[in-house]
C-alpha cells in the first residue's frame, strides 16, 4: 500500500470511529435523560441536619429536558432546560428567597433509582444532596373514615407542640398566634384524613396548614396576589378556582381532604381544589419523605392568626 493510500484508510477508520463514538455517546446521554424523567423527593445535606426539597424533571419536545425545583422555602419555580452530559445532570435558576445574588446551581449524577450530587446556594455556600424518587401514593381503593378526632380542645395547647420560640396562647375557645414565632405541629402524625378547620387573621397577614408536615394549605389576606398564593392554594402548585375569601377579621372555614397526594379543598363552603394531585412537598416543608405520615402543622412563623374548631377524621 502506498503512504497516501495508507493515510487514506487511517483517515477513513478514524472518521467512522469518531461517528461510532459519536452515535454511542448521543445514545448514553439520551438514555441517562430518560431515566432522569420523573420526581424526585431531595435531602440537602448541611452541617446542621438535612433540609428537604423537591425536582421534577420533564421531557419538553423530543430533545429537551425542563421542569420545576422547590427550594427549603419559597414556592415551585420552573428550570428552563436541564443539561445531561457524560451521565451528570446540571441546572441553574435564579434566586428566589435565598439570600446572594447569584444562580443557584445543581450538578448531580443518576445511580440507579437515586440522585447524587452537589448545589451552590447563591451566597456561594456548597452543599451535598441526595434524592429518592418520590412515591405515586396512589391508593387502590376508596378509604374507610375512622371517628373524627378533636385536634384542639379548646383549652390548652394538649397534643400539640411548639418547634421554637413559641407566641402561641389559648382564651376563649380559641388557638392564637400572636406573632411571628414558631410554627405548632401535632404530636400525632396521619396518613389520608378529612380536615375541618376555622381561621380568622388580620389584614396582611399569612399563615398555613401544612398537611403531613408537607403540602402547605395557603392561609393569607392576599388580595392582589398570584392566584397560587392566596386563601385556599396548595401554595406555588394548585390556584383556587374562585376567590370566596371572606376578607381580615372574618372567621372563615377550610375543610379539606387529602387521599395519598390528591386533595380536594373547601372554602367557606365552596369548592375551589376538586381532586387535584399535589405534585411535591412545599416549601417549608418538615421533611422530604413523601411516602411516610406525618403531623398537621400550623405556621405561626410569619404573623398573628387565630383557629377554632379543628377536627381531623383519619382513613382507616
Amino acid at each position: 500500500m502506498t503512504m497516501r493510500r495508507h493515510l487514506q484508510a487511517l483517515l477513513a477508520l478514524g472518521l467512522g470511529g469518531s461517528m461510532i463514538l459519536g452515535s454511542a455517546f448521543a445514545a448514553t446521554t439520551e438514555a441517562a435523560g430518560e431515566a432522569l424523567v420523573g420526581r424526585w423527593d431531595i435531602d440537602i445535606h448541611t452541617p446542621a441536619g438535612d433540609l428537604p426539597s423537591w425536582l421534577e424533571i420533564r421531557r419538553s419536545g423530543s430533545r429537551t429536558l425542563v421542569g420545576q425545583f422547590v427550594g427549603v422555602v419559597g414556592s415551585a419555580r420552573p428550570i428552563s432546560r436541564v443539561e445531561v452530559e457524560g451521565g451528570e445532570l446540571r441546572f441553574s435558576l435564579p434566586p428566589q428567597w435565598e439570600d446572594g445574588k447569584d444562580d443557584l446551581s445543581f450538578r448531580g449524577r443518576l445511580h440507579g433509582d437515586t440522585i447524587t450530587g452537589s448545589m451552590t446556594f447563591p451566597d456561594h455556600r456548597r452543599f451535598d444532596w441526595s434524592a429518592r424518587r418520590a412515591p405515586s401514593l396512589q391508593r387502590p381503593t376508596a378509604p374507610d373514615w375512622a371517628r373524627p378526632i378533636r385536634l384542639f380542645n379548646g383549652t390548652d395547647l394538649r397534643g400539640w407542640r411548639a418547634l421554637g420560640q413559641s407566641r402561641w396562647e389559648v382564651a376563649d375557645g380559641v388557638l392564637r398566634n400572636t406573632a411571628g414565632g414558631a410554627n405548632l405541629v401535632t404530636e400525632r402524625k396521619f396518613d389520608d384524613f378529612k380536615l375541618h378547620v376555622e381561621l380568622r387573621l388580620p389584614a396582611g397577614s399569612n399563615s398555613g396548614v401544612y398537611l403531613r408536615g408537607r403540602y402547605e394549605v395557603q392561609i393569607a389576606d392576599a388580595l392582589g396576589e398570584p392566584p397560587s398564593d392566596r386563601l385556599g392554594a396548595v401554595y406555588g402548585f394548585l390556584a383556587p378556582s374562585e376567590d370566596v375569601a371572606r376578607g381580615p377579621d372574618a372567621w372563615q372555614s377550610l375543610d379539606i381532604t387529602l387521599i395519598g397526594r390528591r386533595i380536594t379543598v373547601m372554602l367557606n363552603g365552596r369548592t375551589v381544589i376538586c381532586d387535584r394531585e399535589i405534585p411535591g412537598i412545599t416549601g417549608g416543608a418538615l421533611d422530604s419523605d413523601e411516602g411516610a405520615p406525618g403531623p398537621l402543622l400550623l405556621q405561626g412563623d410569619h404573623g398573628p392568626v387565630e383557629f377554632r374548631n379543628i377536627t381531623l377524621t383519619p382513613a382507616q
